[in-house]
């Protein structure tokens, strides 16, 4: 295996090849260096509303066609938006990489933007954004992101407001398509069976003149991290619950550390969380923890759903377990965690669509294509003293509280704080 193969075109367009060469079928994409964090506080859902427009009708394809003509060579065309990252991503029959290309780049380079079907979508997305408001589940890590990171893009939802969806119109699509969507912000990755001269040959054709930026595009506020307490009494039959600090992000030298920690720590049905606070107490249903990296920064936090009645107990009980947990994982805990992310790295690369998306991703915010075997390496190279170092890190950072639902009970932040001292 001789892994992903990147080249630039002359106008700062990168592709990255992954030749998968044993499957039929392949999988490829354009990601996008942009997302909630490139938005304007009036701006907030554009590249949301950007990714759904494209989808709406180009010069040559109406949203019927471009869902038809995909579908009848048995293909998919999907797309999503991140803080920092949005993505358009086809599946396809190697004997159809060619249409998937061309429709990826027609969808990005030449859509309308219809008035009509701009209203029609708005209002698609003010469904969504009142479906997300009642569902506490999804909900309370908005409320978590927002309390953590407040005033600042990265802090903001990625659906945006009503009030801001209401007010994008058809000009502001095309300033942040012209603004955000230029070649070196750009990456065509393509893995499974493909070939990279085809591949390249088709970048060039589709993507050779998308045009450079100006170069301050990429210009961000930088991660803030401010913390707070973001509690709303609601009447509902949860207690939904995330407690976080300080995280790490992706070019952090603790980023694999901590990985490594948050799946021992919460990371399935083996970690402390899980065995200690849901199968020994039996004080939630359902419980994890998780870092939210960024290119600059992250947060670190730990979800629960609880009853109302459990809620009391629970805080301090995870609180005592991050507090033990910082003297120190157990051989077999390290051991276990570094074997659950090392598999997932491994099986990935048994599909074209997690390999695709792993090289874009790397690209952008690293600027090139990391090893499997490096990895895999950084992984290994995690031990108890990385652990406590990390753990240790979140405990120096202030807390983050958001809560949603009967939390009538719930510790005051200082008290919950109190606990988490050194």
């Amino acid at each position: 295996m001789t892994g992903p193969r990147v080249t630039t075109l002359a106008n700062g367009f990168r592709v990255v090849v992954d030749e998968m060469p044993t499957v039929e079928s392949a999988a490829l994409g354009v990601w996008v260096a942009c997302g909630t964090r490139h938005e304007t506080a009036a701006l907030n859902g554009a590249a949301h509303l950007l990714e759904h427009m494209a989808f709406k009708g180009t010069r040559t394809r109406s949203a019927r066609v471009i869902a038809e003509e995909i579908e009848s060579v048995g293909g998919s065309l999907n797309a999503y938006t991140g803080r920092e990252i949005t993505a358009y991503h086809a599946s396809v029959l190697k004997e159809d990489v060619g249409l998937g290309v061309e429709m990826i780049a027609d969808i990005l380079r030449h859509s309308v933007f219809d008035p009509d079907e701009l209203q029609r979508e708005r209002g698609v997305i003010l469904q969504e954004i009142g479906q997300a408001l009642d569902t506490p589940d999804d909900l309370i890590f908005d409320r978590f992101q927002e309390t953590a990171l407040p005033g600042q893009p990265l802090g903001r939802p990625v659906l945006g407001t009503a009030e801001s969806v209401e007010a994008i119109g058809r000009d502001d699509l095309f300033a942040w398509l012209a603004r955000h969507y230029t070649a070196e912000n750009m990456v065509l990755s393509a893995a499974g069976r493909v070939e990279e001269a085809r591949i390249l040959e088709l970048a060039e054709r589709h993507f050779g003149s998308v045009a450079r930026g100006t170069g301050s595009a990429g210009t961000v506020e930088p991660i803030r991290y401010v913390g707070g307490d973001g509690r709303e009494d609601r009447t509902l039959e949860q207690a939904h619950l995330v407690l976080g600090c300080q995280g790490v992000g992706y070019r952090d030298p603790d980023y694999f550390a901590m990985a490594v920690f948050s799946t021992l720590f919460g990371g399935g049905m083996s970690s402390r969380l899980f065995q200690r606070i849901r199968e020994e107490r039996g004080l939630v249903y359902g419980i994890h923890s998780f870092n939210a990296a960024y290119a600059d920064g992250g947060l670190f936090g730990i979800y629960a759903g609880t009853g109302e009645d459990d809620l009391e107990e629970l805080v301090p009980a995870v609180c005592e377990e991050l507090v033990a947990v910082a003297e120190g994982a157990t051989d077999a805990e390290l051991a276990r965690a570094r074997n659950q992310i090392k598999a997932g790295t491994l099986m990935a690369l048994e599909s074209s669509h997690a390999r695709c998306e792993q090289a874009a991703r790397h690209l952008l915010i690293h600027g090139r294509t990391i090893p499997y075997a490096e990895i895999v390496s950084r992984i290994e190279g995690v031990d108890r003293d990385a652990i406590t170092r990390v753990v240790r890190r979140l405990l120096g950072s202030p807390l983050t509280v958001a809560a949603l639902g009967p939390v009538g009970k719930l510790e005051s932040l200082d008290g919950i704080s109190r606990r988490l001292a050194p």
